[in-house]
């Protein structure tokens, strides 16, 4: 048995001084949440030996601990858009998600993703992933009924309503409330079981196996507590998850992430091991400064029409957006307090946010004086407010008609403070920077031979909470995955 005493990731062992493989196989996978297994799922049909690694003693990844809800459309609409009533392009789909990455955006894999989901939907669908065809039409993160579509995004707010036609692409399985990744993962392992893949469950990847050029041959696992040599004679794909648990790299690359958020999202096996094995080989990764994090204050959906105020009692966003762009701004704003005044009216203690009221008032001074603004600026905040939103307008965001009425009192303010024990949850969204196709690059954009990476261990569609919307990261996981597993069942063996 060859032995490793000091594996680590960042360290390849070098080919040279492997005496023996133990297993060898096509194609070597670590981790089993959404993109491993659509990555096993996809080379197994294309004939490639498959064997997936995963440290956790079942499959799930943090694919099993999300909502499940998968962004799709684009292509005339899914069966359930149409059932719905929408007919969705392809082009306009593409637009709003170029909008939503900004300068981040990757337009060939934006758009490589838009081209195939609708195929990926029928692809979900025949795998046994049940969408009912009807669609959740209150603002909500997520449908707590079986409904499927509902929008998920900024689709409807400003400024994307005018860069592309709005239109939900948010797709729940039929199931209700936040069950939908347990399910997904369901349907995804019972397919991986069908086929002639072998898992090995409760094995951690070590480090990867490379030639003096970091050429990738296989990986070092341990298993039943000894270290053995992986051949992957096609390639390593690495679906090892983000790092959003390691918090030594959240210091290091998203500090004000690391401060700001208290709730990670994710499993315990998102250390970044597969990014710091990646970088081992000389993989390059993008966006690390980049991270999901959220403000859930809706539902209930009466709660949009309050305005979120900063330190300087000053309005900074349209309220009517989705909850990462309402926390990726406000963690941007100076000092950081943030409050959310609503009249009485309007107010009921939001679901998931965790929230205390910070004051109330009779009036705005009142008001002022309980969460600590100044009284004349905070009025003339909610003054101009008013004043536009009683004729139907909001000149400075453009907050949509839909929810603009003018705030009266009695008032109230939930402090959305960062630290003030609000909910701000969040995970990583940069990774290693890869080809759409899977290929992790070198510093200097050139393909490594023989490794592969997908899911939060590359860096892909979603890259910014800013433009986030939920089913992005799930859409990425499976789309990506299965597109990086046929790539690599077309390698020859090296």
């Amino acid at each position: 048995m060859s032995q490793l005493s000091s594996a680590t990731p960042t360290r390849p062992k070098r080919l040279s001084t492997v005496d023996r493989w133990d297993i060898e196989t096509d194609i070597a996978i670590v981790g089993f949440g959404g993109a491993g297994a659509c990555a096993a799922i996809e080379a197994a049909d294309a004939g490639s030996q498959v064997c997936i690694f995963e440290v956790a003693a079942a499959a799930g990844g943090s694919t099993a601990l999300s909502s499940a809800e998968v962004y799709m459309g684009g292509g005339g609409g899914t069966r359930v858009q149409r059932a719905c009533g929408y007919e969705d392009s392809t082009e306009d789909m593409i637009a709003y998600m170029m909008a939503c990455q900004g300068e981040y955006g990757d337009e060939e894999r934006i758009r490589m993703y838009c081209e195939g989901s609708l195929e990926h939907f029928n692809w979900l669908v025949e795998l046994g992933a049940r969408y009912k065809d009807s669609e959740y039409k209150e603002r909500a993160i997520m449908a707590p009924t079986d409904d499927c579509l509902l929008y998920t995004g900024n689709e409807k707010a400003w400024p994307f309503r005018e860069i592309a036609k709005p239109c939900p692409r948010g797709h729940n399985l039929e199931v209700e409330g936040d069950n939908g990744g347990p399910m997904l993962m369901g349907v995804l392992t019972e397919n991986v079981e069908k086929r002639d893949i072998r898992v090995e469950y409760s094995t951690r990847a070590l480090t990867l196996i490379a030639d003096d050029n970091n050429s990738v041959y296989g990986l070092v696992v341990r298993m039943d507590g000894e270290e053995r040599n992986i051949r992957a004679r096609k390639g390593v794909i690495l679906c090892a998850g983000g790092f959003v648990m390691n918090q030594e790299m959240l210091q290091k690359y998203v500090p004000n992430i690391a401060e700001a958020g208290n709730i990670p999202v994710g499993n315990p096996g998102d250390m970044g091991q597969g990014i710091l094995m990646g970088q081992g080989v000389g993989g390059s990764v993008i966006h690390m400064n980049q991270a999901f994090v959220t403000l859930p204050f809706y539902p209930p959906a009466s709660l949009t029409h309050g305005i979120f105020v900063n330190a300087q009692a000053q309005r900074f966003i349209n309220e009517d957006v989705y909850h990462a762009r309402i926390a990726h701004h406000a963690l941007q704003q100076v000092d950081k307090r943030i409050y959310l005044i609503l009249n009485h009216d309007d107010y009921e203690h939001p679901a998931f946010l965790n929230a205390d009221v910070a004051g109330t008032g009779e009036n705005i001074e009142e008001l002022a004086e309980e969460i600590g603004l100044d009284p004349q600026m905070l009025g003339h905040t909610l003054d101009f407010y008013n004043k536009n939103a009683r004729s139907g307008k909001d000149p400075l965001f453009h907050k949509s008609e839909v929810w603009l009425k003018s705030i009266e009192p009695p008032f109230a303010a939930l402090d959305c403070t960062p630290g003030s024990g609000v909910f701000y949850p969040y995970f990583t969204l940069g990774g290693l920077d890869t080809l759409p196709t899977g290929e992790v690059l070198t510093l200097e954009g050139a393909p490594i031979t023989g490794l592969f990476a997908a899911g939060r261990t590359a860096c892909g569609v979603p890259r910014t909470a800013s433009g986030y919307a939920s089913g992005m990261s799930v859409g990425d996981a499976t789309f990506f995955g299965r597109v990086t597993g046929k790539n690599v069942a077309a390698q020859t063996s090296h």
